[in-house]
């Protein structure tokens, strides 16, 4: 969405994916195109994952794959799935990733690979290949009976733009044999194991409480009930001068109760957070739901802040 206010001012809206956080990316990019006008172009970047359907679409391309996904835990030797994105939040095919046992797979054409957990239990990382940073999940003994689907924990809130996870036992390690449904309505699962799984709420899903399903292979669903939660930003478009202090609002819809968000301050040298690096700040509560970030100038640049909703307490389901 683009659109110019009367004062000058461009706001333009942009979706990617953050790793590994509830993440809104607020980026402030001061220009100076003519004498007088400053353009300033916030982006609000809420993470939201976009598999490339459209066949017109160019499938994104494996070099600039950024995030994996794996989920914390894996039963040796049952079937788990991963899934790897772009700075866009794309799934992205034949890209791979190198497992610390010596084991690598390759995504294919949804962004996703399934693959068998290996038999050596314990700790296990995971890398894309060529890439810094890896991600850590736990390799666990196979139940000697095959339990029901059962949701044993889950976030008390979640963002509306981004992942949650759901830890249990039950579910399908091919993540589209799982059924997963949020007040009724289709999400999509982006990685998989028996007991664990990742999902992103279905796009058209409204802030408030939420009865989560989840089925494998159309068995019995277990069930888990979440707060889901929109996050938008309130913030002054004008431009920030060294020295200037500003305060970057974010308002929350979903829930009256207060929530705690953190603040991570991604270029240090343009504008610098009050309560240090990163600074958490707990919202006002009540009908007006509001968590304040004031924020001071140092020098002309990019202001990048990542903003992302601390989950609360993981709860275990009845």
């Amino acid at each position: 969405m683009n659109f110019l206010p009367p004062i000058g001012v461009l706001l333009t809206l942009a979706a990617v994916l953050a790793y590994n956080a509830r993440t809104i990316i607020i980026a402030m990019a001061l220009l100076r195109p003519s004498p007088g006008f400053v353009r300033i172009i916030t982006l609000l970047l809420a993470a939201l994952v976009l598999p490339c359907l459209a066949a017109a679409q160019q499938a994104p391309s494996a070099k600039n794959a950024r995030i994996l996904l794996l989920p914390r835990k894996m039963v040796s030797g049952d079937r788990t799935t991963l899934a790897v994105l772009d700075f866009g939040g794309r799934l992205t095919p034949n890209v791979t990733v190198s497992f610390s046992n010596g084991d690598h797979v390759t995504t294919n054409s949804t962004g996703r690979a399934t693959f068998v957990a290996p038999l050596t239990q314990g700790v296990l990382y995971a890398t894309i290949q060529g890439r810094p940073g890896r991600v850590q999940t736990e390799v666990i003994p196979a139940s000697a009976e095959r339990s029901p689907t059962r949701v044993d924990r889950a976030p008390h809130f979640a963002s509306l733009s981004d992942r949650f996870e759901l830890q249990g036992h039950g579910f399908c390690g091919d993540a589209d044999k799982n059924v997963v449904q949020v007040n009724g309505r289709s999400a999509l699962v982006l990685a998989s194991s028996s007991e664990s799984l990742a999902v992103l709420p279905p796009s058209d899903l409204d802030p408030g409480p939420a009865e989560v399903s989840i089925s494998c292979n159309k068995a019995d669903a277990g069930w888990a009930r979440v707060v889901f939660l929109e996050l938008s930003l309130e913030a002054d478009t004008a431009a920030l001068k060294p020295g200037e202090k500003r305060t970057l609002s974010v308002r929350i819809t979903g829930t009256t109760e207060r929530v705690t968000l953190e603040a991570r301050n991604l270029a240090p040298e343009v504008a610098a957070l009050d309560g240090g690096n990163p600074a958490r700040a707990a919202s006002s509560g009540g009908a007006q739901n509001l968590a304040v970030f004031p924020l001071a100038g140092k020098q002309h640049g990019n202001i990048l802040v990542s903003i992302r909703l601390l989950p609360g307490v993981v709860r275990a389901q009845p």
